[in-house]
């Protein structure tokens, strides 16, 4: 007999469905799986075996053929376990499914029968839009997950018995009802701005770049405390849209490298900071088997690179198209793959070598070739892709022992929103969620300048000799600065603060 069961596959971080047929025909006893299965689908035949064997169910002596279809597209992951061990029974025959048809499967299966979590549960249960399906089987693991989409009927169980069981009177049991999410403490509640002493000018532009979603460059000596301002820059950006929620989720969901349960919907924005021996694949993705690298799993957050000329210069000139363009295309022989990139750059670096060129208390002892050599690491494109270069010195006695009196992340952050709240409203007709991803037709409209405006930023770029490109990042910092001061217009001083923060435009640091 012939079953054909409904599953998923994974392709970037979207999901695509997969039909699973099986034919269970006479013959010496053997198991074949075609349709492009990796390893990982290959080795489930031993798998589903001993799965079905130990949950107390009669696997058939014959032969057996597996199809994953379409044919033509390759499969990859353990979650194909459980729809395959369902279209095993179905075709031997051995238990009579009502509606197998009309529910879609998701795990992978352990030799004992267990039904365990499997990656892509989420993609998979979006994808269960507009099928007609009465609901999607997915392991306890994945039940919270998979209810985020609201798509679909969730039903979990934990082990092959409890499916099988659930299936043949599929109206006994009622679909999976996610509890509300407990209060837990979040990373504003961790860490907060006002904990940073002095830096008054820096603390002001990591409020501009949140409120933009702008690039920034912390520049200064060691113990000013530029990594410290990056690790609070989450605690002052504005609360993510279901939209974007949805989009972190999904990509943790496919990734399993992130670190973090999927028990709710991601409510932080995420800060991804790898060290300086990553490598460009880890960086961007890809790899054989492409994976979602260090950017996409910033999507919608932050990615921080501390010490940055310290990162090969091949990792650092990979990012310069996901900044510029918000995806990363990988593309292999047999398919091409798509990962969104849509994150905020967050970089600190020493001035020199030793460290201390902008450090009063105490004197640099590199020579302008080395300083010259040191800042070459940094490509001069890579640079115009960062918004705002802004230098954090050293603290001085005082501050240091002074107490912190600067205003909180939860005061910062209400300003930010409200300028979010502006950007929303300017571009509620396009798929622009911030200022920094305006395209030149946005600037035209909303960024136009009066007279004095035009003239100061001419002046600017003919002294410092200013590219296209940061002639637009001015425009785009100015609209931030004036959405902040809650200004339709662009007046003169918006600009002129913007150029401000172009520290490394100028002759020296």
């Amino acid at each position: 007999m012939l079953a054909r069961i409904h599953g998923f596959g994974i392709n970037g971080i979207e999901a695509y469905p997969v039909t699973i047929e099986v034919d269970v025909a006479r013959g010496l006893p053997s198991m074949q799986i075609v349709g492009l299965p990796d390893s990982a689908i290959r080795e489930s035949k031993e798998r589903v075996r001993s799965a079905i064997k130990n949950a107390g169910f009669d696997f058939p002596c014959g032969r057996i053929t597996v199809n994953l279809s379409p044919a033509d597209t390759k499969k990859e992951g353990p979650a194909f376990d459980l729809p395959i061990a369902f279209g095993i029974l179905a075709a031997a025959e051995k238990i009579v499914f009502p509606e197998l048809a009309r529910f879609a499967f998701l795990g992978e299966l352990s030799l004992s029968g267990k039904i365990l979590p499997a990656a892509g549960a989420l993609p998979a249960a979006l994808a269960c839009a507009n099928r007609a399906l009465r609901g999607l089987i997915v392991p306890q693991g994945n039940s919270k997950e998979s209810a985020l989409a609201g798509t679909v009927p969730i039903f979990p169980f934990g082990s092959l018995t409890e499916a099988v069981n659930f299936l043949t009177e599929p109206n006994d049991t009622r679909a999976f009802q996610p509890a509300p999410e407990e209060a837990t403490e979040s990373l504003e509640e961790q860490l907060d701005l006002a904990e940073v002493k002095g830096q008054t000018h820096a603390k002001r532009g990591l409020e501009v770049a949140a409120a933009g979603g702008h690039n920034i460059l912390l520049i200064g000596p060691p113990g000013g405390g530029k990594t410290m301002l990056a690790r609070r820059m989450p605690t002052i950006l504005p609360p993510m849209a279901m939209e974007e929620a949805l989009e972190v989720t999904r990509i943790y969901s496919v990734s399993r490298t992130c670190g973090r349960a999927l028990d709710t919907l991601a409510r932080e924005r995420p800060l991804r900071s790898p060290h300086h021996t990553a490598s460009h694949i880890a960086l961007v993705g890809g790899g054989t088997d492409p994976k979602p690298g260090e950017v996409t799993l910033a999507h919608n957050g932050i990615l921080f690179l501390d010490e940055l000329p310290e990162f090969s210069r091949r990792t650092l000139e990979s990012l310069r198209q996901p900044m510029e363009d918000h995806f990363v295309t990988v593309a292999r022989a047999a398919r091409t793959l798509r990962f969104p990139s849509r994150f905020m750059l967050v970089a600190a670096m020493n001035p020199c070598p030793c460290g201390h060129l902008m450090n009063s208390g105490r004197k640099c002892r590199c020579a302008p070739a080395d300083i010259a050599r040191y800042m070459g690491r940094i490509s001069g494109p890579l640079l115009e892709r960062i918004d705002l270069h802004l230098q954090v010195p050293a603290l001085t006695a005082r501050e240091l022992s002074s107490a912190p009196d600067g205003e909180s992340s939860a005061v910062v952050r209400e300003r930010t929103a409200k300028a979010r709240a502006r950007q929303s409203e300017r571009f509620k007709h396009s798929k622009v969620f911030a200022n920094a991803q305006m395209a030149s037709g946005h600037l035209k409209k909303f960024c136009a300048l009066a007279p004095e405006g035009r003239r100061l930023l001419n002046e600017a770029i003919d002294t410092l000799g200013l590219s296209a490109r940061v002639h637009d990042k001015l425009l785009k910092i100015a609209r931030t600065i004036s959405d902040l001061a809650g200004s339709e217009n662009i007046r003169v001083e918006h600009l002129a603060e913007a150029i401000g923060y172009r520290c490394l435009d100028k002759t020296s640091i």
